[in-house]
């Protein structure tokens, strides 16, 4: 009689979905504390208010944005991080993780390319082959320069390396020179 406890197989399926979206709102509303640091006032702060906006569209509750902005200005030890890497064949890797302990979060990354294959890399080594799109830096697009074409293998290896880096709550995105 296997397969007949309709309960077990929601179960499944709703614990992986809950687990994503629990990572997903953890990373908006990092991004939103951050950017009410300076300025709590969405109508004043640009930045916090595209991150409501982006938070809003990923279904995230008005409460738990609230409580973010009100929270950010009692922690004031969260900071942006920008972490440089290279993965297979030498494609560049721009990391942008909020932390609240860079020292934590800086040697956790280390690990987790160090396992997948991929290297950190000196500060400024690879932002140099990504132009800022838009406006001022709190709201710009990072394009590369010179895309690299890799191979198939390293394609799925490049993207098993981004899968786990989202899985962390602190890195908010990953972006690739990579065509």
């Amino acid at each position: 009689m296997s397969g007949h406890n309709k309960w077990s197989q929601i179960k499944g399926k709703k614990g992986v979905a809950d687990e994503r979206r629990g990572v997903l709102f953890s990373k908006m509303l990092l991004a939103i504390s951050v950017a009410a640091k300076n300025n709590p006032s969405p109508d004043a702060n640009p930045r916090l208010r595209s991150a409501i906006e982006q938070a809003k569209k990923s279904n995230v509750p008005k409460d738990n944005i609230d409580r973010a902005i009100s929270k950010a200005a009692e922690q004031k030890d969260l900071e942006e991080l920008i972490i440089e890497a290279y993965g297979p064949e030498g494609v560049g890797m721009v990391i942008e993780a909020i932390t609240d302990s860079r020292n934590r979060t800086t040697n956790e990354i280390r690990h987790l390319l160090d396992e997948m294959g991929a290297k950190m890399a000196t500060q400024g080594s690879v932002m140099w082959s990504f132009s800022a799109q838009g406006g001022p830096a709190s709201g710009r697009e990072l394009k590369a320069k010179f895309p690299q074409v890799i191979s198939e293998e390293s394609k799925k290896k490049l993207e098993e390396i981004i899968s786990a880096l989202d899985e962390r709550e602190d890195v908010q995105r990953v972006l690739t020179n990579a065509s």
